[in-house]
């Protein structure tokens, strides 16, 4: 089983933690997503964000930026965890509910290339991403269906998808 270090992963999670909270004229968000695997292990995502408007294209455009951590908690020390860098367009519907769609390819390093029965084959693999959600408090509540697989690069491709809901809340 080929294996990412922690060192490895703290090398590249912390400049991107870094460069999504530093200060810019977006609003920063903090979120926290619980939800399943394919391979029904529990997924726990956690992390920064950024959202940048996009209104100059049209006013219900915006492009959010998230880097955190998706934790896989496996079953007889098959535990995985990885690094995950999103960026997503999102569409605002009109009205005053807030509600929202998104979608997005980003980019995770897994520490470990094997999720339960499932061959990664590659600790890299690309993100796909939908969502939806709407405006809760001052916060946001989704649902978002993730796959992740490393697009045919190298041989078994095997993939996995996830299905979680996520509350987003200012910093």
């Amino acid at each position: 089983m080929k294996r990412v270090s922690l060192g490895q992963l703290a090398a590249v999670l912390l400049p991107a933690m870094l460069l999504i909270s530093a200060p810019a004229a977006s609003q920063a968000d903090a979120y926290v997503t619980l939800g399943t695997t394919s391979e029904s292990t529990p997924a726990v995502s956690l992390g920064l964000d950024r959202t940048f408007d996009l209104s100059d294209w049209h006013p219900q455009l915006a492009l959010r930026l998230g880097s955190g951590v998706l934790l896989l908690p496996g079953n007889d020390g098959d535990d995985n965890a990885a690094w995950t860098l999103t960026p997503a367009l999102r569409w605002t519907f009109a009205g005053k509910r807030g509600v929202f769609a998104e979608a997005g390819i980003g980019a995770a390093v897994f520490m470990n290339t094997r999720l339960e029965s499932r061959s990664l084959s590659s600790a890299f693999q690309f993100e796909d991403r939908l969502a939806f959600g709407m405006r809760l408090g001052s916060g946001e509540l989704s649902a978002s269906l993730i796959h992740y697989s490393n697009a045919g690069l190298k041989r078994p491709n095997d993939g996995f998808e996830t299905l979680s809901l996520g509350y987003r809340h200012p910093l």
